[in-house]
């Protein structure tokens, strides 16, 4: 049996939002340190990396490691009725494999909901060499992703030691974003070498938009035709990070 319980629901919400975007079931592990998750999307084109040690909640008991099987979806329709100030309180009860909710506030009321067979499937951290390493505010770069999404369905980023380059190209537009270290967007830059690798904007459009709603500052890093990791900073040595593979394109 595990228990947690938060202070904040907005938060919660705001973090199964951000999972969601890649995956619709997910499997949760939970010690009496921390809960994790690390899983990929259903095309194997992205993975989430995802821990909350124990201190992000105000109230945390796990007698012994447990495996949280769930629809993200159904639980995201509990999650949306929480509002401003309330608490929110999860129960696992193991013997009857039901997740039970409460949400206090003005009112107090409780939900249940099935837990899932957990899924066994290990995976393993991407094993990638970067070469540039970028700091941006999250707000930032969601909206230079935005600009980019005007225009094509795909961005090729490039960094060199003083910039960060969005290149955009779509049938009829085409679009140019430039972050340049030591502004309001790019905090910082280091680069050991030129890097530049494409993306696919409806991946990263969706990562950043529902990441901007949890975390302030994002550390990207990225190598030349390599897969980007996106780190979204979290509060109490919590971890929020992407994985996005590159789109391969022939010069």
């Amino acid at each position: 049996m595990f228990k947690l319980k938060m202070a904040d629901a907005k938060s919660l919400k705001d973090t199964f939002t951000a999972i969601s975007i890649l995956i619709d079931e997910a499997t949760f592990s939970i010690t009496p340190e921390a809960i994790t998750l690390r899983a990929m999307d259903p095309s194997r084109v992205a993975m989430i990396d995802f821990q909350w040690p124990k201190t992000v909640f105000d109230e945390y008991k796990c007698t012994q490691p447990a495996k949280l099987s769930i629809n993200i979806s159904e639980l995201l329709k509990l999650l949306r009725r929480t509002g401003k100030d309330e608490t929110i309180e999860l129960i696992l009860d193991e013997k009857t494999n039901r997740l039970k909710l409460t949400i206090r506030g003005n009112y107090t009321r409780t939900f249940n909901m099935p837990t899932l067979e957990a899924m066994e499937e290990e995976v393993p951290t991407p094993k990638v060499t970067f070469k540039t390493k970028a700091k941006t505010t999250t707000q930032g770069l969601h909206q230079a992703i935005e600009d980019a999404n005007l225009v094509s369905d795909h961005v090729r980023i490039q960094a060199d030691k003083e910039k960060l380059t969005l290149n955009a190209t779509g049938d009829l537009m085409g679009a140019t974003i430039e972050l340049k270290k030591g502004s309001d967007t790019l905090l910082d830059i280091q680069s050991q070498e030129p890097s530049k690798a494409t993306f696919s904007l409806s991946y990263l459009t969706e990562i950043v938009k529902a990441a901007s709603a949890t975390s302030e500052l994002a550390t990207i890093e990225f190598a030349t035709d390599m897969p980007i990791r996106i780190d979204f900073q979290q509060p109490k040595e919590g971890k929020l990070t992407y994985y996005l593979a590159p789109r391969i394109e022939v010069e």
